[in-house]
């Protein structure tokens, strides 16, 4: 099984940049992680947040493989602690699907057409961080929930 993870636009903070990498370097022990950062939408700028959503996610969804499981992380999804997600990843590996795809997108959320594709939604809090942070902070998640999966002491109760 292979996760991918999708982040919109490149990272601008060094700080966000070098807790990504560590989490990924840390990752590899137990699975490979495919991070693909994708260009931001050209003339980002001059577009209202409607046709920004729109055009992230015609990259989003020319981006995603073929039966992938798309998860997005998004502020309206489910709510985990760090156990629940473990078991929450756990029970998709179960599933068998070739791969599962998380998307961390732009400011303003994803377009209809990326949550139609969507089989999961996931939200890291109720509090608000900056898309940037949300990949980093993610990717630690993630990396703690296969601790948790390996009974390993990362995570304490």
């Amino acid at each position: 099984m292979k996760i991918n993870v999708l982040f919109l636009g490149k990272t601008k903070q060094s700080f966000v940049s070098d807790g990504e990498g560590e989490y990924l370097k840390r990752l590899k022990k137990y699975l490979s992680v495919k991070v693909n950062v994708l260009p931001d939408p050209k003339n980002a700028s001059r577009l209202s947040n409607e046709e920004l959503k729109r055009a992230e996610g015609e990259i989003i969804l020319k981006n995603l493989d073929a039966g992938t499981v798309l998860v997005l992380l998004d502020e309206n999804g489910a709510e985990f602690t760090s156990r629940e997600f473990a078991n929450w990843i756990q029970k998709r590996i179960n599933a068998g699907p070739k791969s599962i795809t998380f998307v961390v997108g732009g400011a303003y959320g994803f377009s209809e057409e990326v949550y139609k594709m969507a089989a999961f939604k996931v939200s890291l809090s109720r509090m608000t961080f900056s898309h940037q942070m949300v990949r980093m902070i993610f990717l630690e998640q993630l990396y703690r929930a296969f601790s948790i999966l390996n009974n390993e002491p990362y995570h304490h109760d």
